[in-house]
């Protein structure tokens, strides 16, 4: 009998639902039995704030420790939670299709977040988040929020909080009906971290040929680009994951737009930066965006020219200020 590929997941709703998204497609590429292996990480067990705890990785170690033992083949990550740099011996192998990007506002009786009343509550534990929805409605009060999905949502529909801010992929991939009212955040106005919506699938590298390829037929060369331009401008500006920069790349036919915005503690000390790169025809073509090992975004050309804007849109932050904000606001 075929040996089951042991893939590493965090025991969270979401996560093993997004681990088994995962799963389903290897199944399909690899033709072996796909079994989850829940880990528990210190961001699922330690209650304290996530900028309390440093942000970057808490939710990344434990399972890292499980992979490089050997007690599991691969892992899956929210991409958005991981540290733009790797640790040795691990590769991310692939980054499937991006789903929705954005941020959604959950109340009870659906008031736009601009217009809740003062004094209103509004939960999130990201600091991006917080400093967004400080800049929408100043006359809210922001509260610190953990847990998963379905505990913050009883803390709106529960009266205990007025709002709360979550990923709008999060709630789609766990695929629950919702009692509450939901609204989308606009990406330009509101970016948000660098690869939301993007899972990010690891693997050691030193792992048999066979798995490798079998995870890289996961990758949406799209989604690979895009996220590699917003972690090379994260880390750029030496951002943690959790850090007060929201950061999108929108991407159109031959043009890349970049939208970033690092949070001073006041708005009027913000950095922006909305500019627009031009692509070489074909760079998604499955000729111009062959797979090379040990390459996270697939092509040596299209990996390049990510890291080039990456770069770019890292140095115009700099030189406008973003490296005063990110020492004021520690990830």
């Amino acid at each position: 009998m075929t040996a089951a590929i042991r893939l590493g997941t965090r025991r969270s709703n979401l996560a093993m639902a997004q681990s088994g998204i995962v799963a389903r497609e290897l199944e399909r590429t690899s033709g072996r039995p796909v079994e989850l292996v829940p880990i528990t990480s210190e961001g699922d067990t330690n209650r304290a704030s996530l900028a309390s705890m440093g942000g970057t990785g808490v939710f990344a170690t434990r399972l890292r420790e499980a992979l490089l033992a050997d007690r599991c083949d691969l892992l899956v990550h929210s991409l958005k939670d991981l540290p733009t740099a790797q640790p040795p011996g691990l590769v991310v192998a692939a980054t499937p299709k991006r789903v929705d990007p954005r941020d959604v506002i959950i109340t009870r009786d659906g008031t736009p977040l601009e217009e809740l009343p003062h004094g209103s509550t509004v939960g999130t534990g990201s600091p991006r988040r917080m400093a967004q929805v400080r800049r929408a409605n100043t006359g809210v009060e922001v509260s610190d929020l953990r847990g998963n999905v379905e505990s913050r949502m009883a803390r709106v529909r529960d009266g205990e909080l007025d709002a709360i801010v979550l990923a709008a992929a999060g709630l789609g991939r766990l695929g629950a009906e919702i009692d509450l009212h939901v609204a989308a955040r606009d990406l330009v106005a509101w970016p948000t971290a660098a690869g939301q919506g993007v899972l990010a699938v690891e693997t050691r590298d030193d792992a048999a040929q066979a798995l490798r390829e079998a995870i890289e037929q996961l990758t949406d060369p799209v989604t690979a680009f895009g996220q590699a331009v917003e972690r090379h401008a994260l880390g750029g500006i030496e951002a943690g994951c959790h850090a007060p920069v929201g950061i999108h790349a929108f991407i159109a036919g031959d043009e890349v737009r970049v939208r970033a915005d690092v949070y001073a503690p006041h708005s009027d000390g913000d950095v922006t930066l909305d500019e627009a790169w031009t692509l070489s025809p074909g760079v998604f073509s499955g000729e111009g965006y062959s797979r090379v090992s040990g390459s996270d975004a697939a092509t040596a050309g299209a990996s390049e020219r990510a890291r080039d804007i990456g770069s770019d849109v890292a140095r115009r932050l700099l030189v406008a200020g973003a490296a005063g904000l990110v020492a004021d606001n520690p990830s």
